[in-house]
């Protein structure tokens, strides 16, 4: 049996839970379930886990923000949606967690890449600033970087496979630090 979701790829699935998930906010919010404070404290306690996903996947404010740019792709809405960001408590405390989150964008060493630059071209972060990159080692990679809301549309258009979403992985440099210590 094929699954479906297989099929779809991250901006696909992301949408649908970008529209529900916010109208389950308002909802929430509006009828007194929950505090905003509430929001708040989850929003930001999904960024350990996942990184800065409930800005790009979750929040009303976000989908607003997004059709913006959408219907509008100029430098004044770029510059909008980056205000908005830097003005979001939850996107501040979830933008601290992307360096440490649990899942990230990984690249896989199993596959090759192929230097295309299809990634960094689709990944807002590096179009907006060229000190990152998802594939030149010299740059600063804009998974670690605060702005990263885990769009996922590098991993989407990625044609080797390159790149994933998944489980962080310890670095080899990690390991190797870790060593260095246990000698000492």
């Amino acid at each position: 049996m094929i699954n479906p979701l297989r099929t779809l790829s991250p901006s696909q699935i992301r949408k649908p839970i970008q529209i529900i998930s916010s109208l389950v906010i308002i909802a929430l919010l509006q009828s007194g379930y929950v505090s905003i404070t509430t929001i708040f404290i989850v929003g930001s306690l999904i960024g350990i886990f996942l990184g800065k996903v409930f800005c790009r996947w979750m929040c009303p404010m976000g989908i607003i923000m997004e059709m913006m740019m959408g219907a509008a792709p100029d430098e004044k809405a770029k510059a909008m949606y980056q205000y908005h960001k830097i003005g979001c408590p939850i996107a501040w405390i979830s933008g601290l967690l992307n360096r440490f989150s649990i899942f990230t964008v990984r690249h896989d060493t199993s596959k090759e890449c192929k230097d295309c630059g299809i990634c960094d071209k689709n990944c807002y972060i590096s179009t907006l600033n060229t000190k990152f990159s998802l594939f030149k080692k010299d740059l600063k990679n804009p998974v670690n970087s605060y702005t990263c809301s885990r769009c996922l549309a590098c991993v989407e258009q990625c044609p080797t496979g390159h790149l994933t979403y998944g489980l962080r992985m310890p670095s080899s440099r990690t390991i190797l630090s870790k060593k260095k210590i246990e000698q000492q």
